[in-house]
């Protein structure tokens, strides 16, 4: 109610951000050292009656003090201060304002009764009460002044750090907010935002409803009802919108913020959830997959899981899901020192009762990958560890082989060798007709894992392990892909460069596509290569623009698209993973089983072998030569090992 007050009499934007006027302190100052005489006189008259003390004496008084209470302050310049910065220099000045007006008003007292009988007990005492309530007064105008200016800065930093936020929707979802944000010091409910007039003039959970029909309605919004941002509930809402909602308030200056999903539980407790304004991954996500996380715990609690590659970006979601599996122990393998210590930081931190190992190795290196496994003994090891940058592979083929293609057989083998129930390979769209030397390394990795795999199951090879691998596209924001990218680009102001204006790819979520590796390694019988759906392709024009609106910029104008043209094995389009002329359906609707040429395992190892020892000699068309012949759809794109397309 005080702060009330104060607005409506626009006090407060004078104690906020102005001073007051130096000429309103000293007409306050006066007042108040004139109420402090009439308290002394009050005082004095109850103690001491004498006929002396009559109303028009009184009177001459109060007048008397007025105008001498003015010159001292105005001698010494106490009203020129600035209150909300006085220091103890400021109090002695007005001590002294006060004496100088006593003083003064000593001589006019003599001289207001000099004709009559002075009581000069109860004039020297009336003195000392005068300066003692005048400067306790003033002083204590002075504190409150302070604190209330105090007061209202906090009140106004709270306030300007608020956002005002309109709920997209009226869903239970979206009412549920208002209750969460209640007491939230970061945002303010304003009401509820929908499409059309349908539910004008309504109010839900005591908020009214507003309705927005184009990008003048927001406009209007945000200009009436001062309203910073708009709130989706769920990522549904914010994909359905993305091409008339998002637009607006992205030409208007409107924040579009979200409610993330909650995807972690650690020990049974929701991590808490924080706002946060849109992402482009936001927007690429789907519906959320539906999996069967009952069987996916019981299929893994108990265990002893070892990852490789479980510091990348795929590999260290593996390790966050399967940490709230109820394993027995969390093997870590990898190479880079720096993203293993982070992990190792992360999973300390949000899964302080999980058992867990880092190991800092290659699997390049044999007998370094032997000691994770003769130490830790795993059951299921997933496999995640490659080399996956298109241009830079083209550029340094021997080591795409031996990552790709003779560590994945050193990780295959060592399971063979050590008994482990199921292995899961993580492949790549890529692997289907690849056009460049990555995506062939992980077809050569491919063949060789499942022929082993049915070299065991035909009792060829002594040995019980499953093999599992799992194809699928583009992952959001993983290391050095195309989102983290563009978000530094923009960060720099541009220029945001594409390759191609019609380049389009396939995208999924880390997370979700864990989720579907992990459904499929629970669903197999071993041998099968998995294919996921990925939805819809994106151009990748069409996210570039769309990321540098949600940044608040206008492509083309604020920061500029640049064409760069295809790069070395870089294909337009990414090859469709599961039609169902070349995949057999499973339990999952998301996920297909392909259909691909089977390999005699004595043949997909020595032709791993051969090209291992021709890598390390770097040897490299005559690598290109035996990779081409092994996987004959192996056709170059843009790429200087076009040349040998034609020698087959």
């Amino acid at each position: 109610m005080f702060y009330r007050l104060l607005s409506r009499f626009g006090a407060e934007k004078y104690l906020s951000s102005r001073y007051f006027s130096s000429w309103l302190i000293l007409v306050i100052d006066t007042c108040v050292s004139v109420f402090a005489t009439f308290i002394a006189y009050l005082l004095i008259r109850g103690l001491f009656p004498n006929p002396v003390f009559t109303f028009w004496y009184g009177l001459w008084l109060l007048a008397g003090s007025c105008v001498l209470s003015v010159v001292p302050f105005v001698l010494l310049r106490t009203f020129r201060s600035i209150i909300r910065h006085s220091t103890l220099r400021e109090i002695w000045k007005l001590g002294a304002a006060v004496l100088s007006k006593d003083v003064l008003m000593f001589f006019y007292v003599l001289l207001l009764t000099s004709k009559t009988s002075p009581a000069y007990a109860a004039i020297s005492l009336g003195f000392l009460l005068d300066a003692l309530v005048t400067l306790f007064l003033l002083l204590g105008l002075r504190l409150c002044m302070i604190v209330v200016y105090d007061l209202i800065k906090l009140k106004q930093t709270r306030r300007d750090n608020c956002r005002r936020v309109l709920v997209y929707g009226t869903g239970d979802k979206s009412v549920s907010l208002v209750p969460r944000l209640q007491n939230s010091p970061h945002y303010r409910v304003a009401g509820f935002l929908t499409y059309g007039k349908r539910l004008r003039n309504h109010t839900v959970a005591e908020c009214p409803v507003y309705y927005f029909e184009n990008a003048e309605s927001m406009e209007y919004l945000r200009d009436r009802f001062d309203i910073d941002a708009v709130l989706f509930a769920t990522n549904d809402d914010a994909q359905d919108e993305q091409e008339r909602l998002i637009n607006y308030c992205a030409e208007k200056g409107i924040k579009v913020l979200i409610v993330p999903p909650i995807d972690e539980v650690i020990d049974g407790k929701i991590m808490k959830q924080s706002i946060r304004e849109i992402k482009i991954e936001d927007l690429l996500g789907r519906p959320e997959i539906e999996i069967s996380m009952s069987e996916i715990e019981a299929n893994f609690a108990g265990k002893t899981v070892l990852v490789t590659g479980a510091a990348g970006s795929i590999g260290s979601e593996l390790c966050r899901q399967l940490a709230t599996f109820g394993v027995k122990e969390l093997i870590l393998f990898d190479n880079g020192e720096t993203p293993m210590h982070n992990l190792r930081l992360e999973l300390e931190e949000r899964y302080p009762k999980l058992h867990f190992e880092p190991v800092i190795g290659d699997i390049r290196i044999e007998r370094r990958l032997d000691f994770a496994f003769r130490t830790y003994r795993p059951q299921v090891v997933f496999h995640a560890a490659a080399y996956k940058h298109v241009p830079l592979m083209e550029e340094n083929p021997c080591e795409a082989v031996l990552v790709n293609v003779a560590g994945t057989r050193n990780v295959a083998d060592k399971c063979i060798g050590y008994d482990v129930e199921k292995m899961v390979m993580i492949s790549t769209d890529k692997a289907v007709n690849p056009t460049n030397v990555m995506g062939c390394t992980k077809r050569l990795a491919e063949i060789y894992v499942q022929s082993l795999g049915l070299a065991v199951g035909q009792n060829k090879i002594p040995g019980k392990t499953k093999f599992v691998t799992t194809r699928f596209g583009n992952v959001l924001g993983s290391n050095g892909s195309v989102i983290p990218r563009f978000r530094e680009q923009i960060a720099k102001g541009g220029p945001v460069t594409v390759t191609h204006p019609e380049i389009t790819r396939f995208f999924m979520t880390i997370p979700e596509a864990c989720r579907l590796v992990m459904e499929a390694a629970t669903m197999s019988g071993g041998n099968e290569i998995f294919v996921f759906d990925m939805g819809v392709s994106v151009k990748i024009a069409h996210l570039a623009r769309r990321m540098i609106e949600l940044a608040g910029f206008e492509p083309d104008r604020d920061i500029k698209i640049e064409y760069t043209g295809l790069r070395p094995g870089e294909k337009l389009y990414e090859e469709v993973l599961s039609n169902k002329e070349n995949t057999l359906p499973t339990t999952h609707d998301r996920i297909r089983i392909a259909k691909v040429r089977e390999y005699d395992y004595e043949e997909a190892r020595e032709v791993t072998e051969e090209l291992e020892a021709l890598s390390r000699a770097v040897s490299i068309p005559d690598m290109i030569r035996l990779m081409k012949r092994t996987v004959p759809e192996f056709k170059s794109k843009n790429s200087r090992f076009e040349v040998y397309d034609f020698e087959n």
